[in-house]
């Protein structure tokens, strides 16, 4: 497993008295998933591992655990769980001190803030890495600000020009984060505070509408209507994406196309077991979601994938594809080769796919009329086409 030089610290410690639930923030479900599990999903779709750190309260550490190892899956390795503390600073230091030694940036990012869009993680990241400086993302203020006494009285008007809504993930170089922590000795609201109360720059990125904050009843209650059914947690409506790819056929190999083994054929040469339809299908999703393309997600760098079969590729890009509030309503695929014979299985592979996409898979059939190298017999080239809903 890579080591990652990229760590997120999810603060999922705080009670949430203004949700007026009786669990914890983190732990109250909208549409029938955790505010957790949704801010989690996020982090796993992001484009390079990162270490993950999840804070949360003491009482429910076993919760916040069988919850982020569900979301993390395979990537489990690159995760842990640990106690927060009465205050959310004290509960960032603690994440803090779980953070792996070859990490140079983290990230901290509440919970609360459960549909932020991917994206925005990895804007902060590029600017950390930019600026060597701490990154906050942030929204201009629309509505006119004030600023009273204490008894409520308006004292002057503040040019809302020069202010901003902060948002997270807040980004930080790891050893400045880690020395502005350690000579903190004030309480801030943020990570940001803490960072430039130590005498480092903070320099801010366009926010996201998306990123909001549920903090009480009103905002649960906008969350929940955003993953209503045909509401979408990203940019909205259906979204179409395409896939190719192509391998080579290797006669030392067995054949595994579209998810299921074909005997007495040759086999394909790859890193993994060569699926090109399986591919294609998990090149159309990513394209669709906007998520890159399965040679970025799932490099031949990475040992986790040596050998594996299509429904391990089709699954992680599952992962991602929900992570970025999509749901899948239908993939067409074909395949473009001599052989093997695909019409005779055409049945079975449509049902075994579908059954992998959680949605209707349709599987047709071409040749080149012996033109390329298709049509000369020396490999398979499969092209998908994926929509997506909202």
């Amino acid at each position: 497993m890579s080591t990652p030089s990229v760590a997120v610290i999810i603060v999922a410690a705080g009670s949430g008295t203004r949700l007026g639930r009786p669990e914890p923030k983190a732990f109250v479900a909208v549409a029938g998933r955790s505010i957790l599990e949704r801010a989690l999903e996020t982090v796993f779709s992001l484009s390079q591992p990162a270490q993950v750190v999840v804070v949360a309260p003491v009482a429910m550490l076993d919760d916040a655990t069988a919850i982020a190892e569900r979301v993390a899956g395979a990537a489990s390795g690159y995760l842990s769980v640990v106690a927060g503390a009465d205050t959310r600073q004290q509960s960032v230091a603690a994440g803090l001190a779980s953070v792996g030694p070859d990490v140079q940036t983290v990230l901290v990012h509440d919970a609360a803030r459960a549909f932020t869009p991917v994206a925005q993680f990895e804007a902060v990241i590029a600017a950390v890495a930019e600026t060597g400086g701490g990154v906050i993302p942030a929204l201009a203020v629309a509505d006119t600000i004030k600023q009273t006494d204490w008894t409520g009285r308006v004292e002057r008007t503040l040019d809302r020009s020069e202010l901003v809504a902060v948002q997270t993930p807040q980004g930080f170089p790891r050893a400045l984060l880690d020395s502005s922590y350690a000579v903190a000795t004030t309480d801030h609201t943020d990570d940001a505070a803490v960072f430039a109360a130590a005498g480092h720059p903070v320099t801010v990125v366009d926010g996201d509408e998306l990123a909001f904050k549920i903090t009480t009843p009103w905002d649960l209650r906008k969350a929940e209507a955003l993953v209503a059914p045909g509401v979408s947690t990203s940019q909205g409506g259906s979204r179409v994406g395409t896939g190719v790819d192509v391998h080579a056929f290797d006669e030392a190999r067995p054949l595994w196309l579209g998810g299921v083994y074909w005997p007495d054929e040759p086999g394909l040469a790859g890193h993994s077991d060569g699926d090109a339809v399986c591919h294609a299908i998990c090149d159309a999703l990513l394209s669709a979601a906007g998520l890159g393309d399965i040679g970025s997600r799932f490099g031949t760098a990475d040992s986790r994938f040596v050998e594996a079969h299509g429904n391990v590729f089709i699954e992680e890009t599952l992962e991602l594809v929900r992570g970025a509030g999509f749901t899948v309503g239908n993939v067409a695929v074909q395949v473009v080769s001599n052989r093997p014979k695909v019409a005779p299985r055409r049945v079975e592979l449509e049902r075994v796919l579908s059954q992998l996409v959680g949605a209707p898979v349709s599987v047709s059939a071409t040749t080149t009329d012996g033109l390329g190298f298709t049509g000369r017999g020396e490999g398979v080239t499969a092209l998908a086409t994926a929509l997506l809903l909202g």
